[in-house]
């Protein structure tokens, strides 16, 4: 099968996240069984027009600021005429609006609409922007297929009028070659730690927030934030105006090694997002040995099974959240028992089985097309 992907981002771009990982752990695999897969994604500085990774063939243009306009432009000028057997489109942030040019069969995959969390991230008229294209591209989508990756997100397609019928879902995986546990030794000092791109919608500010009541309690503690994102040099002004530069690490961009070393080491990777497709990070810490805190949000609360896996608290509640942290760092009996019910869990998700679900889905939505045609 011959399968176009329109996607905002590759694996390598240095803003690629949770749905690049997914993208490229589950079309790698399909590549592998035996098919053509195609990604078109916008470029970045230093970036190759040209690239196959993984047995994924990638093509970059544009910026990805006006990727959607670049999208159209390439569709009829190069892709139309490639006898594609799908078009995968990936709906994040300002839609690509392909049910409304595209012939071929086309399959929607989403991770988790923004809908009002899009004013977290970015100034107003920008955020109404996302905002307004993104509510007015869902009636054109109701006509196509989905994959959604959380039951929260399927629940929110079900309420937004979407045919139960057409929308699939697939869970994510864990690359547990790479997330596991290494050997390496849990930190000698108390470590919190948490991973992710630096986004304002990740409120990576409410845990430095609440890591000064975390100090006050247990005094040796340290944090370590793992990525790197443009919310970045307000998190380092707050941490240094809250005087716990001494005691917090901003890791920057870290290759994967050292990422699966970092969650080999914390006692406690916490989670703040305001929203997610799927708490990926807290089932790769997991796969690591390690419990997770995190925000009882759309995406979170499906990764993490609150007092069994990891604790939950309500978002945007520093106190609560310093309290479940302060809580896992003092009682080791806790923590161990959530450890190893989260390592166990963890196994529960694999790419591989992701994929071939994934190709089941795309079999069905391509024998429909061509019984109507």
């Amino acid at each position: 099968m011959n399968i176009l992907i329109f996607n905002w981002q590759d694996i390598t771009h240095p803003l690629s996240g949770g749905a690049e990982v997914h993208l490229h752990e589950t079309y790698s695999r399909i590549a592998a069984m035996g098919h053509d897969v195609t990604l078109f994604c916008s470029s970045y500085d230093g970036a190759k027009p040209t690239d196959e990774i993984n047995g994924i063939k990638v093509i970059r243009e544009g910026g990805r600021f006006l990727f959607n306009f670049v999208v159209m432009k390439k569709y009829f000028t190069t892709f139309k005429d490639r006898k594609f057997d799908l078009v995968v489109d990936d709906l994040n942030k300002i839609p690509f609006y392909t049910p409304a040019y595209v012939r071929e069969p086309i399959l929607g995959e989403v991770h988790h609409l923004l809908g009002t969390s899009v004013f977290k991230e970015t100034a107003f008229p920008l955020a109404s922007y996302v905002y307004l294209t993104e509510r007015a591209a869902l009636p054109m989508y109701k006509k196509i297929h989905f994959m959604v990756h959380s039951p929260s997100t399927h629940r929110e397609f079900f309420s937004l009028g979407f045919d139960p019928d057409k929308v699939h879902h697939v869970h994510y995986g864990v690359n547990h070659r790479v997330f596991c546990q290494t050997g390496i030794e849990k930190s000698s000092i108390p470590l919190v730690g948490a991973l992710g791109r630096l986004k304002k919608y990740k409120s990576f500010d409410h845990l430095i927030e609440a890591f000064v009541i975390v100090k006050k309690e247990v005094p040796t503690a340290r944090l370590v934030i793992v990525g790197e994102g443009d919310d970045k040099p307000r998190l380092m002004e707050l941490t240094q105006r809250l005087g716990l530069n001494e005691s917090v690490t901003f890791t920057g961009f870290v290759s994967e090694e050292e990422k699966v070393d970092w969650l080999n080491r914390m006692h406690v990777a916490v989670n703040t997002s305001a929203k997610e497709g799927w708490g990926l990070t807290a089932t790769e810490a997991n796969a690591c040995g390690t419990t997770t805190v995190s925000s009882n949000v759309q995406g979170l609360r499906d990764a993490v099974i609150d007092e069994q896996t990891g604790l939950l608290y309500e978002y945007g509640n520093r106190e609560k959240l310093a309290e479940k942290i302060i809580l896992i760092l003092r009682d080791a009996n806790l923590r161990g028992r959530l450890q190893r019910a989260a390592l166990q869990h963890s196994h529960e998700f694999d790419w591989q089985t992701g994929a071939e679900k994934t190709m089941e889905v795309i079999e069905r939505v391509v024998a429909e097309k061509r019984k109507i045609q």
